[in-house]
């Protein structure tokens, strides 16, 4: 293994702790508790996103199809333009009013629409395959793009968080969820919320709410970035080995080993660092074509 210089050295239990910075409200916390999601957020102006925006293309266009692969899961390891956004102040503020202080990016994903692509998510819970034992985990769902109803913006069912409904997986070319993974139930349609952002504003939503989305039927590219947050106290009890970013407070229970943050983009050894965290799901599949 590679030998990190950049890694974050986390405080002992007694270290001073930096005051709360919790953004939302009373009664947003309270519907997010209550509903499991709250919405719109403000996380970066328009022109810091189109900023984002722009290097994100431009590593697609340097990368090609390599470029699908590395942004599906975990982006945050290779890309630095990623480890900016999953540590936006406004970001963290939001969720710690949710989560407390101390907070780790577990993962992040982009879900990206282009126009008439057919991709779409099937109705499903997050909770359900993530293999986590925690209280309570959130998603930012961070627009960088307009998302709208009209190419394909999230929607998700309120109040359908209390409960882990079964799933079957109903694999698809089309579905953007790996396994095609799908709740074995009717889905109320129309008591579905579709969650509108304007570039730069995000979304919460907890980790067992049904969730899906529609193709995209309009002009122009629909990306969002997903990031999910743990408390330190979460736990991994499916798979042997898990990793977590530390983005905010401490962590003083290592549940996860503590990932190191890039120095620039597509370095050889954060590249391979992620290459051995995804083995068994992806293989060699991130270094750029010669």
């Amino acid at each position: 293994m590679p030998t990190f210089h950049n890694v974050l050295i986390k405080p002992t239990p007694d270290s001073p702790r930096v005051g709360s910075r919790a953004s939302l409200s009373a009664a947003d916390v309270a519907s997010y508790k209550a509903n499991g999601y709250v919405f719109p957020l403000r996380a970066m102006s328009n022109s810091e996103t189109a900023g984002y925006r722009a290097r994100l293309e431009h590593f697609e266009q340097q990368y090609s199809d390599v470029a699908a692969k590395v942004l599906r899961q975990k982006s945050h390891l290779v890309l630095t333009f990623v480890d900016e956004l999953i540590r936006l102040e406004p970001v963290l503020d939001a969720v710690e009013s949710i989560l407390g202080p101390d907070i780790l990016c577990w993962s992040t994903s982009f879900f990206i629409k282009n126009p008439g692509d057919g991709k779409y998510i099937s109705w499903h819970q997050d909770a359900k395959y993530w293999g986590l034992e925690a209280d309570d985990i959130v998603t930012a769902w961070l627009a960088i793009t307009p998302s709208h109803v009209g190419n394909g913006c999230m929607r998700l069912v309120p109040r359908s968080h209390l409960s882990v409904l079964p799933h079957e997986d109903r694999p698809s070319r089309d579905n953007m969820l790996t396994r095609g993974q799908e709740v074995a139930a009717v889905v109320d349609e129309n008591a579905a919320v579709d969650i509108e952002l304007a570039p730069g504003q995000f979304s919460l939503h907890h980790e067992q709410i049904v969730h899906g989305s529609k193709p995209n039927a309009g002009s122009e590219r629909r990306i969002g970035l997903s990031i999910r947050y743990i408390r330190p106290t979460a736990r991994q009890v499916v798979d042997a080995k898990d990793s977590a970013a530390l983005v905010r407070g401490v962590d003083c229970y290592d549940h996860f080993s503590a990932e190191p943050r890039p120095a620039r983009d597509m370095e050889p050894a954060m590249v391979h660092y992620l290459e051995t965290i995804l083995a068994t799901k992806a293989g060699g599949v991130f270094r750029k074509p010669s």
